[in-house]
């Protein structure tokens, strides 16, 4: 297969995460758990905490500025700003208008996704289109989320895996070297809809003071479920991808999939038949930061020099919905 021509690359990477740690020592003290267990099942030791009156907006904002910086252009050069997040400042408006006014941009389009850990590879795969037909030059993409605020911190299944944070890259056009995005791939599945959900404060259960002791506005989660589909849709959404761009796993320099379990990346290393070492992990120090994830880990390899330009990278990631995708870059 002649591998596809990319339409649009990255031209910049950001990332933030608070300066609060909450190590897994300090989980034991609040909730029936014990570092070892959560490492042994998760790879997590640590994962970053906002400070009280840190706004979502705020970390992405943060995140935008050092993609914006890094891309070497400034708020004003901007077509488009996606937000992939499902813990905004609130629930209307979009996180997005509130980074637009912070960054001092245009008024340009910008609007959120909600696709829980799969909002920047849908967010990625969205600018891409609007690259490719012209109607936009320069993107920001940014996953973040403030999951904190959102968890059952009695909820042992959950307050151990989710950490906050924002990540952030710049889109523009390809300049016809052959790097940027060859092929990225996005899919849902409803049927798994209430495995990862909010279930209070729609219309289908508006909040009460029942629901709000029930927590009912917190984060719920049947693990076993989406673990079971995690490897199977990571792989061939990755499998995908990768014959879109008409590569195989091994034309792979690295892999930056989302931070959600280590076993998760385990076994979806193994399916591709590649070494863990070629999987950019970051999950020990930040945990779960969903949309967040992938960004984060992109922006701090690509500053540590491990990944350099003209680098193959593959983007994976599966979330709430359930939604998942996959991104195949050249650096």
């Amino acid at each position: 297969m002649i591998a596809a021509q990319p339409r649009s690359r990255i031209l910049g990477t950001g990332r933030y995460t608070p300066a609060r740690v909450l190590h897994n020592t300090d989980l034991e003290k609040i909730v029936d758990t014990s570092d070892s267990w959560i490492t042994e099942r998760t790879g997590i030791r640590r994962r970053h905490i906002a400070a009280d009156g840190e706004l979502t907006s705020d970390m992405a904002t943060a995140a935008g500025r050092s993609a914006l910086a890094a891309a070497g252009i400034s708020a004003a050069d901007l077509d488009m700003i996606i937000v992939g997040t499902i813990s905004g400042d609130s629930p209307l408006p979009a996180c997005a208008v509130h980074v637009q006014q912070k960054l001092g941009a245009w008024e340009i389009p910008a609007f959120d996704i909600s696709a829980a850990c799969a909002g920047f590879v849908y967010g990625l795969t969205i600018a891409d289109q609007f690259i490719t037909n012209g109607a936009a030059c320069r993107v920001l993409v940014i996953g973040v989320e403030l999951l904190s605020r959102i968890l059952n911190w009695k909820d042992r299944t959950t307050c151990v895996l989710f950490g906050d944070g924002a990540g952030a890259v710049v889109l523009g056009p390809a300049s016809g070297d052959g790097r940027g995005i060859v092929s990225t791939r996005i899919f849902s599945d409803g049927a798994l809809a209430g495995s990862l959900v909010i279930p209070g404060g729609g219309t289908s259960e508006p909040l009460t003071v029942d629901g709000i002791e029930r927590s009912r506005d917190k984060v719920h989660m049947v693990g076993q479920d989406i673990f079971k589909v995690a490897v199977k849709n990571l792989s061939s959404a990755s499998l995908i991808a990768l014959e879109g761009a008409g590569m195989t796993a091994a034309d792979l320099d690295w892999v930056v999939a989302h931070q959600a379990n280590l076993r998760i990346i385990s076994q979806v290393a193994a399916r591709l038949s590649l070494p863990l070492e070629k999987f950019v992990l970051n999950i020990e120090e930040y945990g779960n930061t969903s949309s967040a994830s992938i960004p984060i880990a992109l922006d701090e390899a690509v500053r540590d020099g491990r990944i350099k330009p003209g680098h193959n990278v593959l983007f994976c990631a599966l979330g709430a919905g359930i939604s998942w995708g996959a991104s195949v870059v050249r650096m």
